[in-house]
């Protein structure tokens, strides 16, 4: 996944063609990511960034669930101006970040990171280890990052393009130089065509190396 105009509009017109349920990854309540999060227990001020967040329902539940300090990074700025609409008022609790993680330049630290269907459109080395190392300076110490990505049993594509399925193995070799994992699970997400996709979610920290 690159910033060149291609992707850009690949993007931009997947969110501007469909509506929200009309893409795999919908989730009308993202269940599987919030108990990841209610896990850390993290205090309602913790700065938060959602990365690849689109259309993700994710902020809302933050948001109800009282957390007040949340990001939102995408590609697509017409992802984010749909959530946007969906929130209302309430978008203006949130800030809205587009561009490609891998070009990310934050300006703040954070006390969790989740990427849920992000970071396996990420195909070279070159990407990759952009990504790691951008995460590893962005969060701070001792926090977290929830990563979700497709496993060995989930597609081979999605939206058209190729994608990279990870073991929690090979999530480990990727993540482990940089982080410790504390968790991982396999999760089952049900698409709105009735077809079963496979998640591998792992919850990895930010310790001193």
């Amino acid at each position: 996944m690159s910033t060149d105009n291609t992707s850009t509009q690949h993007w931009n017109t997947i969110y501007q063609s469909k509506n929200e349920n009309e893409v795999s990854w919908y989730q009308e309540y993202p269940a599987t990511s919030i108990d990841l999060i209610l896990k850390l227990k993290l205090p309602l001020s913790a700065p938060i960034i959602d990365i690849g967040g689109g259309e993700s329902h994710l902020a809302d539940a933050l948001l109800d669930l009282g957390y007040t300090n949340i990001s939102v990074l995408d590609i697509s700025e017409k992802a984010l101006e749909k959530s946007k609409n969906r929130l209302g008022e309430k978008s203006k609790l949130v800030k809205w970040i587009v561009t490609d993680v891998t070009e990310f330049k934050p300006t703040e630290k954070y006390d969790l990171w989740h990427d849920r269907a992000a970071f396996h459109f990420l195909i070279t080395e070159e990407h990759i280890e952009t990504y790691i190392s951008i995460a590893k300076k962005t969060i701070n110490l001792n926090g977290f990052l929830i990563i979700g990505t497709f496993s060995e049993n989930g597609p081979v594509k999605c939206s058209g393009l190729d994608i990279k399925q990870y073991t929690n193995e090979s999530l480990n070799d990727k993540f482990g130089n940089s982080f410790n994992q504390i968790y991982f699970q396999y999760s089952d997400h049900s698409t709105p065509f009735g077809t079963t996709q496979n998640f591998l979610f792992c919850t990895f920290k930010n310790e001193a190396t």
